[in-house]
């Protein structure tokens, strides 16, 4: 199939367009600026140049292929504050990408996450999460691309663990690897038994590519490949990778060690990856998140 990927220049879309190039589809690849067309270009795939927000391009680029992966998002534009104009500009994607593939049959996938899904307890790819603030857009961003499936689009939403881990990560991980580094201290909230899932970025992008080959349409997908890592094990890691010592903190010291992220690394999500396994006979074969952290990645990237 020819596959039309956006964010395929990213973390996680590098290697979904990689996985897809590995077996044998092609990749149109959207590209925004010079460097992320060189990044495309040098990993085999066609660029076509242009930002999530150029929906004419979107639109042509959907209708010359056979499916979609959708995973650019204004990332700098929420980190600003304005988190509604990111996810207005994502749901317009969405619709644009949908109007394309009308009628078609044709996969597409959407990037969403697990967050907030269930609190405390275990969640299915069957709970359908109700608005709440601050997150509320993104919900109805999958709700939306998830009803395209009545349209006669393939649509999937791919909900992703907050933590797509791996050599060259520079999201959640690396940042709190950082904050610990700066503090002197490896930190988990209280006791720190609230659990976070994860999954290495080698596994989300195989059940992307599986999704687009084979998910029904109207799926949701948990790219989860373990359910709960609790986040004092993480912390005794970083500990470890760092040669710190672990420490208990409280919520307010969390706020002033990690900022915005203590919020995050107080939450308790387990999530389940059961039906997802099922559904496309997938089953997550990379690093566990402490194991990856044992690799020391994460501790060289910071001292460089």
């Amino acid at each position: 199939m020819r596959i039309f990927v956006t964010g395929a220049s990213g973390w996680i879309g590098s290697a979904v367009v990689a996985e897809l190039l590995a077996a044998d589809h092609q990749v149109l690849g959207l590209a925004r600026s010079d460097a992320s067309a060189e990044a495309v270009v040098a990993a085999g795939a066609e660029v076509r140049r242009g930002d999530i927000g150029d929906l004419d391009v979107l639109r042509a680029a959907a209708r010359e292929s056979d499916g979609v992966v959708h995973l650019a998002f204004r990332h700098e534009v929420a980190f600003t504050g304005d988190f509604e104009s990111a996810v207005g500009s994502d749901r317009a994607a969405i619709e644009a990408l949908g109007e394309a593939l009308t009628g078609t049959d044709r996969p597409l996938a959407i990037a969403s996450g697990v967050a907030g899904l269930k609190p405390g307890a275990l969640a299915t790819e069957r709970d359908l999460p109700e608005p709440s603030p601050g997150a509320g857009g993104r919900v109805l961003n999958e709700r939306a691309a998830l009803a395209l499936a009545e349209r006669g689009v393939r649509s999937m939403s791919v909900r992703f663990a907050p933590t797509v881990h791996g050599d060259g990560d520079n999201g959640f991980i690396a940042m709190i690897v950082a904050a610990d580094r700066t503090a002197g201290s490896a930190a988990y909230i209280d006791e720190g038994i609230n659990r976070w899932p994860a999954i290495h970025r080698s596994d989300a992008a195989r059940l992307v590519r599986l999704g687009i080959e084979g998910a029904p349409a109207g799926s949701v997908l948990h790219a989860v490949g373990e359910e709960g890592v609790a986040i004092r094990d993480v912390a005794e890691a970083i500990g470890r990778g760092l040669d710190l010592p672990t420490t208990s903190i409280t919520g307010e010291q969390a706020e002033a060690q990690f900022g915005f992220l203590a919020r995050f690394l107080a939450l308790d999500m387990p999530v389940s990856n059961a039906l997802t396994r099922e559904l496309l006979s997938w089953e997550p074969s990379g690093p566990e998140l402490v194991a990856d952290l044992d690799q020391g990645h994460y501790f060289a990237a910071v001292a460089a």
